[in-house]
């Protein structure tokens, strides 16, 4: 099992959940987070004044998904998250020992 963490844009979650869904990933887990890569942040105009947004507001997902499906999901977040300029995230894929669902007791797979 893979856990596959994606920080995207914030108006991109909607279309991302919606194109997830379509590949058959049946939950994630979403966060409102905030940060900066290379952009280094941006300068703002509000009410007049110029003044610097060093970290950005971004929308990190954190999704588990089956070896089989793992690199579909990739696949379909960077399609569904790209928006072809800077500051579209970053997607990260780790391994996952184990994982129980707390209602059952189910492991692994079947807990997804």
């Amino acid at each position: 099992m893979k856990l596959i963490i994606a920080v995207i844009k914030p108006f991109k979650l909607d279309e991302v959940r919606e194109a997830l869904g379509a590949i058959g990933v049946a939950g994630m887990t979403v966060t409102e987070v905030k940060g900066y890569g290379r952009q280094k942040g941006q300068t703002e105009i509000y009410r007049g004044a110029e003044y610097a947004v060093n970290m950005l507001p971004k929308v990190k997902l954190e999704i588990v998904a089956s070896n089989e499906l793992a690199a579909k999901v990739v696949e379909t977040i960077q399609q569904a998250a790209n928006t072809e300029s800077i500051g579209d995230g970053k997607i990260f894929v780790l391994d996952v020992a184990s994982v129980t669902r707390i209602r059952t007791g189910e492991t692994d797979e079947a807990a997804l």
